[in-house]
């Protein structure tokens, strides 16, 4: 069963990094996102419905662990769909209220949750037995009200609790990315008054931009190596006139790679060494 779990689990995030490369607009990769993992956890499912586990241990394990992975996936692209497609148009100012309430709701969560987040967070595991083992639940422990209804062939009382707090630990890092992309709006704006005249635009895919961001940042290049990716990011959209967006997620990608993780970078060092070979031999 494990091994079956272990493949399950393996081509659901090579799907998603296929998806990375295929699809920028963040909600078309949220909508292809969302179909991947329903399969997956329907496969989940069925596995688990038709397999007894060996021990409430291993029970335990999956309602904790295995099962969140994926479902906390599932939470967070639907999350991040219905914040793009309800997300403002207007000014920034407009863009940074709404994403700062949406954050606050998380925040919010936690404070509604907090016995839960320390006992989960602390590693603890004395309630294990209530909170993670299917038909052992108890009304006294904070229940949400849809686990009634929920399959409890496949929901333990709060598996859906770990997976909204994996979730929210996603959220947290897209909501403060999309702010830190404003801020980088601005600063791009106030600078262009310092770009010189004549106007260099990157016309080249993002992630090969990121690719020499990296490689500048670990070889130390700016400030003597005390300039951070934030800093680097920021000026090379703004010098490049390009918004690389989320460079964390971005990088994540890149060395998700399964041949060819410095792509554009190998792609330099070839032509340069070409065309230096081309001037010797003039």
């Amino acid at each position: 069963m494990n091994n079956v779990i272990s493949k399950i689990l393996s081509k659901t995030e090579e799907n998603l990094q296929a998806l990375v490369f295929e699809y920028e607009d963040t909600i078309k990769f949220s909508e292809f996102a969302i179909n991947i993992l329903l399969k997956s956890l329907e496969q989940l499912k069925v596995l688990v419905i038709k397999t007894n586990f060996k021990s409430e241990h291993e029970e335990i394990k999956f309602f904790k662990e295995v099962k969140p992975l994926l479902f906390s996936k599932l939470i967070y692209q639907t999350k991040v769909l219905n914040i793009e497609t309800k997300r403002p148009k207007g000014t920034d100012r407009t863009q940074r209220k709404y994403l700062l309430n949406e954050l606050d709701n998380l925040h919010r969560f936690f404070d509604n949750n907090l016995d839960f987040y320390q006992y989960y967070r602390t590693g603890a595991i004395y309630l294990d037995d209530k909170y993670f083992l299917r038909g052992k639940f108890d009304i006294r422990l904070s229940l949400d009200t849809f686990f009634y209804m929920s399959d409890h062939d496949f929901s333990t009382s709060h598996d859906f609790k770990v997976s909204k707090i994996l979730a929210n630990d996603l959220l947290e890092i897209y909501l403060k990315e999309q702010l830190a992309s404003l801020d980088r709006k601005e600063i791009m704006t106030a600078k262009n008054q310092n770009i010189p005249k004549v106007k260099l635009t990157w016309t080249d895919n993002k992630s090969a931009l990121i690719e020499i961001l990296y490689a500048l940042y670990y070889q130390g290049s700016f400030n003597n190596g005390t300039a951070d990716i934030k800093d680097i990011a920021n000026y090379l959209e703004t010098v490049f006139n390009i918004d690389l967006g989320d460079v964390y997620r971005s990088w994540y990608s890149i060395r998700g790679r399964k041949t060819e993780t410095t792509l554009f970078l190998d792609s330099l060092k070839t032509i340069l060494q070409k065309k230096i070979d081309q001037e010797e031999n003039k």
